[in-house]
């Protein structure tokens, strides 16, 4: 892990700016945030949290992905949610957190201390209104995540992942649908697997037919082109809200 990389910390030239922990903040509280506030990236693979441990810090996803995994009690890991730009990691009112947090690309952080962040809360009426619609919208992901891992055919699983990627990559655009969307997939067939319940050999020949069928393009193993997100939206089997 290393510290204070090469990012600007200019605020105002933050890539998840209007949709971070600090997204409603007026100038002022932005200079104190500012203030206590530090970066930290981890490499593909890289644990940033331990289960159990003690949390010193919360933070919100910059760039990269990260996997939310527990350990099951026959030794086996099994992934539970993922942590893509813009979402937060920890809970200021909590000193342990109950799952692991792997870094599935390279990860950069916006963080900061727990406690001074915690304190922050009683006084910012705009970071604790943006945490609780953060929180909510977790819930509702999980909700929706539960629906397409018990009800969904493997093609509409596999899409569904998709499109919560494409979702990241056309935040405020609705006039995206019909436009190409590129993308670098960030977890490997094995990960996707693993988090849809799904075999490799199933991710994988999901794969193909969806690129036979046009729905997707890839170059190499991992860059992805969506020719119309309409289109992958239907093959997920659901309506959402982009």
């Amino acid at each position: 892990m290393k510290q204070d990389l090469a990012i600007s910390r200019d605020c105002l030239d933050c890539p998840i700016r209007f949709r971070a922990i600090c997204s409603r903040c007026e100038p002022a509280e932005l200079e104190i945030l500012d203030s206590i506030k530090f970066y930290r990236n981890y490499d593909v693979g890289q644990t940033v949290i331990w289960a159990g441990e003690s949390l010193e810090f919360v933070a919100s996803v910059v760039s990269g992905t990260a996997a939310l995994t527990q350990i099951m009690e026959d030794g086996r890991t099994q992934m539970v949610g993922l942590l893509l730009p813009s979402d937060f990691v920890g809970r200021p009112d909590r000193q342990q957190v109950t799952y692991n947090v792997v870094a599935t690309t390279n990860l950069y952080m916006c963080c900061f201390h727990r406690q001074r962040f915690a304190e922050l809360l009683e006084s910012f009426p705009h970071i604790s209104q943006r945490l609780l619609e953060i929180t909510f919208d977790e819930l509702d992901a999980a909700r929706e995540w539960m629906l397409v891992l018990g009800r969904k055919t493997a093609r509409e699983k596999l899409a569904s992942l998709l499109v919560v990627f494409t979702r990241r990559e056309i935040v405020g655009d609705e006039a995206i649908l019909d436009k190409e969307v590129n993308f670098t997939l960030p977890l490997t067939r094995a990960a996707m697997a693993d988090y849809l319940g799904l075999t490799f050999e199933t991710v994988s020949r999901q794969i193909s037919k969806l690129r036979h069928d046009g729905i997707i393009e890839i170059t190499g193993n991992r860059r992805v082109t969506i020719p119309s997100t309409a289109n992958l939206m239907k093959e997920a089997g659901g309506e959402y809200d982009l």
